[in-house]
């Protein structure tokens, strides 16, 4: 073979290796970024509604968080938010070869403690789905999560072993493996919110919160992180040029991806997670909860007046307060009450889309179609984008 295609191939080769080394980085680097938002958003948000005592918070956030005298569930629930921070920082610390190189004490104790984490959050996480009061979704997504859960403890386990056996090589590849199996529910935020931004409220019940949709990126929050690790891996173990550019190319795209994911659930969730962290004022949704529970509908709505033109400023009356409340009911089966603040909400903020869009909503889960295709036909009126209003419009056969 002349010295010139050894000369070629060898450039190739560099030039793959350089390649899958860029992509791994850049991976890395977005991954660090959007892992640190989001620990701060949800220990922002947990943390200081929890400092103020304003648990029921929490409800906005999650279908079935905080609930009153629900001493062992609300205890694993805080419990499973603790240790998922607790991952989200840990994990990502690990990665990062600077700290692991410089500071091995701190990167073995770091270690461990993430490896706890996993632990105590898999374990949470049973309780919590199957106790099956805290959790949203079907019997799919539920038997996926202790699926899930027993991942974490089983890649956990061999992380530790290797670890012990001074095995480093494959410690790290257990590790890795781990730092993907606990990052499922950070995955399946950026997948579901990336799928809302490109194609709308598609494939999936909102209510119910079930369909294709969510049961894709239940199982692709374990399996697609896995396969573009074991891709990885086996494009560093095999020599050959074609299979580390293509393997670089695929954890480029894959990494676009993810950052525009994080970009998504940034801008819908987590940010507003914060802003509302950092509200003080009251929530009138849990007061009118309250209401509703002693005194009914009627007594709730006559409390929100009063209380609006009392102390406007002492409590939220932002369109999301009695939104959220709606919602509640809804999940409870009680439509009616639903519709009445639905109702409130949309003669509260006239000019809002999605006021009208819950409210039809409200209307078909109570059975009222003619209802529910007058407000979806306004909700659209007002915004003509919004996708949820006419693929329901679809689903109820008006033309």
């Amino acid at each position: 073979m002349s010295t010139a295609v050894w000369t070629t191939r060898l450039e190739l080769s560099s030039v793959a290796d350089k390649s899958l080394r860029a992509a791994a980085r850049f991976w890395f680097v977005v991954t660090l970024i959007g892992q640190f938002a989001f620990a701060f958003s949800v220990a922002a948000f947990y943390g200081l509604t929890a400092m103020r005592g304003d648990f029921q918070a929490w409800n906005k956030v999650l279908a079935h968080g905080y609930e009153a005298g629900a001493t062992m569930g609300n205890a694993a629930l805080a419990g499973h938010i603790l240790f998922a921070i607790m991952i989200n920082i840990a994990g990502a610390l690990q990665l990062i070869p600077g700290v692991r190189n410089r500071f091995p004490a701190f990167h073995w104790w770091n270690g461990r403690m993430f490896v706890l984490a996993a632990f105590t959050q898999a374990i949470t996480g049973l309780y919590l789905t199957l106790s099956g009061r805290r959790v949203v979704g079907d019997a799919t997504q539920h038997t996926i999560s202790v699926l899930g859960a027993l991942l974490i403890m089983f890649c956990a386990g061999l992380a530790l072993r290797y670890a012990m056996a001074r095995d480093f090589t494959t410690h790290r590849r257990w590790a890795l493996r781990l730092f993907l199996v606990t990052s499922g529910s950070w995955f399946f935020r950026l997948g579901f919110f990336l799928s809302l931004a490109l194609f709308g409220p598609v494939g999936f019940d909102p209510t119910t919160f079930s369909g294709p949709l969510l049961t894709f990126w239940s199982l692709a929050q374990y399996l697609l992180p896995l396969g573009v690790l074991e891709l990885y891996l086996f494009a560093q173990d095999h020599p050959g040029a074609l299979r580390r550019m293509a393997t670089a190319g695929v954890l480029f795209v894959l990494t676009l991806a993810m950052g525009a994911g994080i970009t998504a659930v940034t801008m819908a969730a987590w940010v507003p997670n914060v802003k509302a962290a950092l509200d003080s004022r009251k929530s009138i949704a849990q007061m009118l909860s309250a209401t509703i529970a002693s005194g009914g509908i009627d007594a709730a709505v006559k409390q929100y007046h009063e209380l609006k033109a009392a102390a406007p400023t002492t409590y939220n009356f932002d369109e999301d307060e009695l939104n959220n409340l709606g919602y509640q009911l809804i999940r409870k089966n009680k439509f009616k009450e639903a519709i009445r603040i639905f109702e409130l909400n949309v003669k509260e903020f006239p000019k809002s889309a999605n006021t009208y869009d819950s409210l039809a909503e409200g209307y078909m889960d109570d059975g009222d179609k003619g209802q529910a295709i007058a407000n979806y036909q306004k909700s659209l009126q007002l915004n003509p984008k919004n996708r949820n209003a006419a693929v329901m419009l679809q689903k109820l056969n008006v033309p």
